[in-house]
C-alpha cells in the first residue's frame, strides 16, 4: 500500500450474517497487517452489527464512524478489541424520524442523585446483610460488604463462617460480621435486613446451601452473584426481587448452554436471563448488558484492568448499597454498573490497568457516588 496514508474501511455492511471468506478474508488480512491507521464506516468490516461477534475475521479499526444509529454490536463482547473510539454522525436525520423507530439497546449514563437532606440518619439509607465467606474465601464478603458502605449504603452486616467473624470485625469496623452456621442465627440477621447480598465466596457445600435456602423466601430485594448463581442453576427459580449479576461461565450454567453460545450473542444471552428468572439481569464482561422489562441497557464504562478475581463481588455490594438508599432494582443496576466502571477506570488512569486489584476500586467508588 505504497502512498497510503489512511484506510477507510467499507468493506462490508451492517447486513453481514455469514462467516467472512475470500477475497473480503483477504483484504481484511491486508488492512490489518498494514500498520495504517484505519477509519471503519458504520462498523468494521467482519463484525456482526447486532452481536459484536466476529464473523471469522475482522478489520481491527482506529476509529469507526456509525451513521444514523449506533450499532449495538460496537459495545460488547469482541467488538471492544476492534471498534476503536466511536463517533455517531447523524446526518441531519429528523427527530421525528427517531421517535418512530424502536430503540433496541442504549448505553448507560450516569443519573444525578439527590443531596442528602441535613437531617438524615443512617436508617434513612438502608441496611444491606451479604451472606457469604465460606471458610477460605472471607475475602470476597469482605469486599462485597465494604462497597456497599462505600457507596452509601446506611449500616452493612456481613453473615460468615464463624471462624471468619472476629478477622472481619477487626479488620473493618464499619462492618457488623456475625458468625452464622444455622438458620436460627441467620434468620435475626434477615429480619433487620432491607436489601440481600448472597453469593460473595459462598462456595456450594451444605453451609451454602442452608444459607441461599433460608435467604430465598424473603421479599426484600436481593443481588445474587458467585456461587448464588451457581446453586440457582442446580434448582431454578423466578422472582422478582432480585438481580443477577453472572459473568459469562455463570450465565452458560444458568442458560444450560456453553460460554460460547452466550458470548455469541451476548444480548440473545442477557434476555433470555431476565426472561427465565425475573427480575433483573447483569451479564457482566466487556460491555456488560444490564436487562430488566424495559430495554437493554450497555455499560460504557470499564477497561481490562477489571480482569482480576474480586470486581464482581464489588460490583454486587455496590448494586445492594444502592438499592438500599432507595433506587429500584433496574437503576440500581444500571447506576451500580457505571459507577463500579468509572471506579476502575480512575483507578487504572491512577496507576495502570495492569494489577489493578477490585480493592482498588474501594476509593473511587465513593468519588463517583458524590459527582
Amino acid at each position: 500500500m505504497a502512498g497510503v496514508d489512511l484506510i477507510v474501511d467499507a468493506l462490508l455492511g451492517t447486513g453481514l450474517d455469514r462467516p467472512v471468506s475470500g477475497v473480503f478474508a483477504g483484504a481484511i488480512a491486508a488492512i490489518n497487517q498494514s500498520g495504517l491507521p484505519v477509519i471503519a464506516v458504520d462498523i468494521p468490516s467482519g463484525l456482526h452489527a447486532d452481536t459484536g461477534t466476529v464473523m471469522e475475521t475482522a478489520v481491527k479499526a482506529d476509529r469507526t464512524l456509525s451513521f444514523i444509529g449506533l450499532k449495538q454490536g460496537l459495545f460488547t463482547g469482541e467488538a471492544a478489541d476492534y471498534g476503536g473510539v466511536i463517533e455517531f454522525a447523524g446526518l441531519e436525520v429528523p427527530e421525528a424520524v427517531y421517535a418512530s423507530v424502536p430503540i433496541s439497546a442504549r448505553l448507560t449514563r450516569k443519573s444525578p442523585w439527590p443531596p442528602r437532606k441535613r437531617c438524615s440518619h443512617k436508617g434513612h439509607y438502608g441496611h444491606v446483610l451479604v451472606i457469604g465467606g465460606n471458610l477460605g474465601y472471607s475475602g470476597a464478603a469482605r469486599l462485597a460488604a465494604q462497597a456497599a458502605l462505600r457507596t452509601g449504603a446506611g449500616l452493612v452486616s456481613l453473615a460468615t463462617r464463624s471462624a471468619h467473624a472476629q478477622v472481619l470485625n477487626m479488620a473493618q469496623p464499619e462492618l457488623m460480621c456475625a458468625g452464622v452456621e444455622t438458620v436460627e442465627q441467620l434468620a435475626p440477621l434477615l429480619e433487620k435486613a432491607s436489601v440481600l447480598a448472597i453469593g460473595p465466596g459462598l462456595a456450594q457445600d451444605e453451609w451454602a446451601k442452608t444459607m441461599l435456602d433460608a435467604a430465598l423466601p424473603w421479599q426484600m430485594p436481593m443481588v445474587m452473584d458467585a456461587d448464588a448463581l451457581n446453586l440457582l442453576a442446580q434448582s431454578p427459580a423466578r422472582k422478582d426481587n432480585w438481580v443477577l449479576t453472572p459473568h459469562p461461565g455463570e450465565a452458560a450454567r444458568l442458560l444450560a448452554m456453553s460460554s460460547a453460545q452466550v458470548q455469541q450473542d451476548r444480548f440473545a444471552a442477557a434476555t433470555a436471563l431476565q426472561a427465565q428468572y425475573g427480575g433483573v439481569a447483569v451479564l457482566k464482561g466487556a460491555g456488560t448488558l444490564i436487562k430488566s422489562t424495559g430495554c437493554l441497557a450497555v455499560s460504557c464504562t470499564g477497561n481490562p484492568g477489571m480482569a482480576s478475581g474480586g470486581m464482581g463481588d464489588v460490583l454486587t455490594g455496590v448494586i445492594a448499597g444502592l438499592i438500599a438508599q432507595g433506587l429500584d432494582l433496574a437503576t440500581a443496576a444500571e447506576q451500580g454498573v457505571y459507577v463500579h466502571g468509572l471506579a476502575a477506570d480512575s483507578a487504572a488512569k491512577h496507576g495502570g490497568e495492569r494489577g489493578l486489584a477490585a480493592g482498588d476500586l474501594l476509593p473511587w467508588l465513593r468519588h463517583w457516588v458524590n459527582q
